[in-house]
């Protein structure tokens, strides 16, 4: 794929753009932009301490004992890396997309970090269409997550071990293949992207484009390598952007500045992609938030009762058996943790069964709020993409029900957690509907549509509010 064509004038930053924009302190951020580029040294050594971290933290507890009872996470290897990955890692990388962009796609992930470095030394074959589909990133996300509960990821390293390690084997395999010093796995099949490509719509911090100040400059151009592969002079979205500052000063026209985080969902000129959409609404906040929740579920309890009871009842015996192996199910006798093939079946169907209804359900809103109001540019993905507020604050309280089951095991005091909760989720909700009304307003509709379609926003934000109530102050 060719290169980009881009001239460098670091004492020479864009202007603003926009009058969004004006008002921040638009000359610091301009200014950490250039040093990320002067700085990609740096940059690189970072991203390969994290390398070794992350290899040793996958890789060493996998063949470490179950810890003692009274073991604690400064003193355990095993519970100190289960925690820094789950209860810190991902935590903290979601909070990251959604304040800053994907810099933890620029700068620390260890997947993308080797898969661009053993891409010099690849094949460098052109990319097939079939890899190119843009459906391949939530895909991905919703087989990575139901895998990752099957096996119980979060709770036993061999299994942390099988899902983080069999991603990063694969993306050194797609780096070899295809591209030459691009992240092609990044940009195409890690199961993350999606989240994070969504998440970074509301993220404050981006990269902004001047096209007129772009298409002015004239001279001699150094090349600039985009990693992950974006047109940068027609770059009008953070979802794609890896946030590294590669890009930062490119021919006068791209600048690191502050955004309003409803900026991007409200411009009717940036893009409301349908599989962004569809992540949205049917990964993170259907499979996922059924991922976060089926252990605590009263209902797959009572399935999984009757259920037991009718197969007992006809003389039915096999999916009670436990002898799987622990990389399909989870199996782990020392541990006392055996799944069954009924746990398998139980589990499978209310992921992948409640996370399509959950998606399904909350898809009402946004489908009949587009219909009612029949502008262009107003469609269903724009109105679910309101969403995003509601889903940022949906996987980062999921994601510290891990974070919270730790420090419980410690006994620190967590008297401060059902008012984070209620305030994280109150703001989640609170920023959709803000969006949500935002686009209702700039519809061309009559006020009789406009209110209708206003109400049925209210939707799926009252059923994402009602499910995680359930989880945290009812079962």
């Amino acid at each position: 794929m060719a290169e980009q064509v881009i001239h460098f004038h670091p004492s020479k930053p864009a202007k603003p753009q926009d009058h969004k924009d004006k008002g921040w302190p638009q000359g610091r951020l301009e200014k950490v932009g250039l040093f990320l580029r002067k700085n990609r040294r740096l940059i690189i050594a970072i991203q390969w301490v994290i390398v070794v971290l992350y290899a040793a933290m996958v890789i060493i507890p996998a063949f470490l004992p179950l810890p003692p009872e009274d073991a604690h996470i400064w003193d355990n290897l095993r519970l100190f890396a289960q925690f820094c990955f789950w209860g810190l890692w991902w935590p903290g990388v979601m909070i990251a997309t959604v304040t800053m962009g994907r810099v933890w796609c620029g700068f620390f992930c260890p997947e993308g970090a080797m898969t661009e470095w053993i891409s010099q030394y690849g094949r460098g074959k052109a990319l097939p269409r079939w890899l190119k589909w843009t459906g391949w990133p939530f895909v991905a996300f919703v087989c990575t997550t139901v895998y990752g509960q099957l096996v119980s990821v979060y709770e036993y390293p061999q299994a942390a071990l099988l899902v983080l390690g069999g991603s990063t084997v694969a993306a050194l395999g797609i780096g070899l293949l295809y591209g030459k010093e691009k992240r092609i796995w990044c940009r195409y099949l890690c199961p993350a992207s999606g989240v994070f490509a969504v998440l970074a719509k509301i993220a404050p911090l981006h990269y902004k484009v001047d096209r007129d100040a772009w298409d002015r400059h004239q001279g001699d151009f150094e090349p600039v390598n985009c990693a992950p592969l974006l047109d940068v002079r027609r770059m009008t979205s953070a979802s794609e952007c890896h946030s590294c500052g590669r890009c930062a000063g490119q021919r006068d026209a791209v600048t690191y500045a502050a955004r309003s985080p409803f900026a991007e969902i409200l411009d009717l000129d940036a893009p409301a992609r349908t599989p962004d959409a569809l992540t949205l609404v049917y990964g993170v906040l259907g499979v996922a938030t059924a991922a976060f929740q089926w252990t605590l579920s009263p209902w797959l309890l009572n399935a999984k009762l009757a259920l037991a009871e009718w197969l007992v009842d006809h003389d039915h015996f096999l999916l009670f058996d436990n002898d799987v192996p622990w990389w399909l199910l989870t199996h782990y006798p020392e541990a006392s943790d055996l799944f069954t093939w009924l746990d398998g079946v139980l589990i499978l169907g209310y992921l992948l069964g409640g996370g399509f209804l959950l998606g399904s359900l909350l898809l009402i809103g946004p489908a009949l709020a587009a219909r009612l109001l029949k502008t262009e540019a107003l469609n269903w993905q724009r109105f679910t993409l309101a969403l995003t507020p509601l889903a940022a604050a949906s996987v980062i309280l999921g994601l510290s029900m891990l974070t919270v089951s730790h420090l419980k095991a410690e006994h620190i005091w967590l008297g401060w957690l059902p008012y984070f909760r209620i305030g994280l989720l109150s703001a989640g909700c609170l920023g959709s509907l803000w969006l949500a009304f935002q686009l209702v307003l700039r519809s061309t509709g009559k006020i009789g549509q406009k209110s209708i379609a206003g109400l049925a926003m209210l939707w799926p934000v009252g059923l994402m509010a009602t499910v995680w109530t359930l989880v945290f102050f009812v079962w």
